[in-house]
């Protein structure tokens, strides 16, 4: 169910409560016979963030982060819209289509939600992306109809009766096609009669071989009348068993003793005992104790819920929306490789020397004087030496989108400092190249372990359509050190603008170049 049809359902009672109102009016107010839906009706958007561990597709653990409701174009926020008392964006039954750079990644059905450190997440279960079945082509559906011509498939043909006309294979039940000859009947083909009681015309020859069933009487021999056949004195017969035979089998003894008897078992009922272990140091005996239990049908399925934020954790970006929207890719396509790796690597230089790593320049050589120049020395020049190696960036994040139709390049490049994680520091930027071919930055974010909860960290998740107008956004998380909050930013016109933040107003300052 998406987000749209949920919304209808909740307001029900206030489409209810306005027909009620009506009524109370005059006449001309009455109800006039039905609801329609407005054509201005606002089209629901909810955007949100899935988080597991384990394997995609198949998670250990998963949850699902409300971010932002589209509603009438306005970004509200989706942890408290329309809660009762869960948000409308984790009620069971909302299915949401997992995105990766734009591209679907599977499906992730709500069935259930709570809360955790006071924010309210749905659980539920992710499921592959079904597959439309290509339609076949007329080529394909001419090559499948089978041809009956030269098939060796047998065919049923309709019962020759007596009173429809004559053909030449009357004899064999078979009508022969047209222009065909007729085939010659097979005389050892049998033929089935129906014996005629009241006629004379059986043959007394296959009355005679015809087997029949006779009745033994009481003293073993068989009534056979009108047969000369010799009764078999060794075949067995089968009596009807009398009240005679038990009185006498009883009363003289004749039961053979190695004769089997079968007995019906009786079934005892599993008595309805509880478990009970002895606990070391415990001595009252009603002390009642827990025990892991199979789950009954009658019971609620939980999936494994994610606490907390694990170092191991992943996101992904989730849509629901009542529509169907094409779909559209995020990935920027560099021209060469060279292009980009240089851009790689300059902005890797603007985040050391954020973070305070650069290495200092080489000292330069010292100038010459003319009288020394005038000297010859015998002492050979030694080579400048190398400059050190970049300090290395830990955890760094690369990506490059392309967040609307025929725009350029926008970067975003995060990494830290290693070391304790009190003394680490942290580092955003998003970036475009100019007309020259240099690095523009658009937005840096630095801050560091001791100041999380005043300047949190910038961690990307995705780009993502948060305005359904074909142009993306890019979605971070501001995790602080007790806190944290979703925010959508905006590239447009050479600027990063904070578009929305989910989770109760500003939180964090970035610094702007």
């Amino acid at each position: 169910m998406s987000l749209q049809k949920r919304f209808v359902l909740s307001t029900g009672r206030m489409v209810l409560a306005a027909m009620g109102l009506a009524t109370a009016h005059s006449a001309w107010a009455q109800y006039p016979g039905q609801v329609k839906k407005s054509k201005d009706s606002p089209e629901l958007r909810s955007i949100a963030v899935l988080e597991w561990t384990g394997v995609a597709g198949k998670p250990n653990s998963s949850r699902l982060v409300p971010v932002a409701v589209l509603d009438g174009g306005e970004l509200l926020d989706g942890s408290i819209y329309l809660a009762r008392p869960e948000p409308m964006a984790v009620a069971g039954e909302v299915e949401y289509e997992l995105q990766q750079d734009g591209k679907p990644l599977g499906l992730y059905d709500i069935r259930s939600s709570g809360q955790e450190q006071g924010s309210w997440v749905g659980y539920g279960a992710w499921k592959p992306v079904p597959v439309a079945k290509p339609k076949p082509s007329m080529a394909e559906v001419a090559r499948s109809k089978p041809d009956y011509e030269a098939d060796d498939k047998p065919v049923l043909h309709r019962k020759k009766h007596a009173d429809d006309a004559p053909s030449a294979a009357s004899g064999s039940g078979e009508t022969p096609a047209s222009g065909e000859p007729a085939p010659a009947a097979d005389p050892d083909r049998p033929t089935l009669h129906k014996k005629d009681s009241g006629s004379g015309d059986s043959n007394p020859a296959d009355e005679k071989n015809k087997p029949t069933l006779h009745k033994p009487n009481s003293s073993g021999s068989s009534e056979d009348t009108g047969s000369s056949t010799p009764t078999d004195p060794d075949r067995p017969t089968l009596h009807n068993k009398t009240s005679s035979d038990d009185t006498e089998s009883a009363g003289t003894g004749t039961t053979d003793p190695d004769r089997p008897k079968l007995k019906k078992t009786k079934v005892k009922p599993a008595e309805d005992v509880g478990y009970e272990e002895a606990l070391p140091g415990v001595t009252d005996p009603d002390r009642p104790t827990l025990k892991r239990g199979k789950r009954t049908g009658d019971s609620v399925t939980v999936a494994p819920t994610l606490m907390g934020l694990p170092a191991e954790m992943q996101q992904a970006v989730a849509v629901s929306d009542a529509k169907s929207r094409p779909e559209h890719p995020w990935s920027f396509s560099w021209a060469s490789p060279e292009d980009e790796a240089k851009m790689k690597s300059a902005l890797e230089d603007m985040a050391r020397d954020a973070l305070g790593i650069k290495p200092p320049p080489p000292p330069p050589a010292p100038k010459r004087t003319p009288a020394a120049a005038n000297h010859k020395t015998t002492k050979p020049t030694r080579p400048p030496a190398p400059p050190p190696p970049p300090a290395p960036l830990e955890g760094e994040q690369f990506r490059v989108f392309e967040l609307a139709y025929g725009a350029g390049a926008t970067m975003v490049l995060s990494a830290r400092t290693g070391g304790a994680f009190a003394q680490q520091k942290f580092v955003t930027l998003i970036a475009q190249p100019d007309l020259y071919g240099d690095i523009k930055v658009l937005l840096k974010s630095v801050t560091d372990g001791r100041h999380l909860d005043d300047n949190p960290r910038m961690r990307l998740v995705d780009a993502v359509d948060a305005m359904a107008d074909n142009r993306g956004e890019l979605l971070f998380e501001l995790r602080g050190d007790s806190q944290r909050q979703f925010a959508l930013y905006r590239v447009l016109r050479g600027q990063a603008e904070k578009l929305f933040t989910g989770g109760g107003g500003a939180f964090g300052v970035e610094a702007r170049e």
